[in-house]
């Protein structure tokens, strides 16, 4: 068959990753074929394999550049200042850039089960250096006397697991806007912790 016009790599590549991306957040990384894939994006399932060589790979793909951009965004952040500064900002900060992309928090945190275990110790890796970037901010709270928390580790994990899960209910156009939601979160992570 020939070549569809407009499928270059620099398109399709992409449009392949965003269909892969939708399927698996509705559908479920099991349930979801390449045959299927390929379909979403217009092409013969034979030429997906010009894209990836194969499902776990693009799984695999979505996750780190999930976290790749993640680990990027939190460098740029402005997280300056005392502890307490610190903290509102990070909590802020994970709310903005998990917000607009319930799709990647849904497959980074739902199927790491179907990663290879070569590819989930890189992804759990970028994970732990994003956790670390937190419980190093409690830890300095601590010091400072500002922080009162049981186990730094364990508060991390909660702390990002009750960010995160905003995903899962937050729908632009409800009830609240998202920067009062930003306020009710920041103001629940401060009683949280705080000495």
């Amino acid at each position: 068959m020939a070549r569809k016009q407009g499928s270059h790599s620099d398109i399709t590549g992409p449009r392949v990753r965003d269909a892969a991306l939708r399927l698996i957040a509705r559908h479920g990384y099991a349930a979801v074929s390449m045959r299927q894939i390929a379909s979403e994006v217009g092409i013969q399932a034979g030429a997906l394999y010009n894209y990836t060589p194969d499902k776990q790979t693009l799984l695999f793909d979505l996750m780190r550049g999930h976290m790749a951009d993640l680990l990027a965004a939190l460098e740029a952040a402005d997280l300056q200042g005392d502890s307490l500064s610190r903290l509102e900002g990070f909590t802020r900060f994970h709310i903005r850039f998990h917000l607009p992309r319930p799709d990647q928090v849904f497959v980074s945190y739902m199927e790491l089960r179907n990663l290879s275990d070569e590819n989930f110790a890189a992804v759990e890796a970028m994970r732990r250096t994003y956790e670390d970037a937190l419980e190093s901010i409690l830890r300095a709270g601590e010091a400072e006397g500002v922080f009162a928390v049981p186990d730094p580790r364990i508060t991390t994990m909660a702390l990002i697991a009750m960010l995160t899960g905003i995903s899962n209910w937050y729908r632009a156009g409800g009830r609240l806007e998202s920067d009062k939601i930003e306020a009710i979160y920041w103001d629940m992570v401060r009683r949280a912790v705080t000495a």
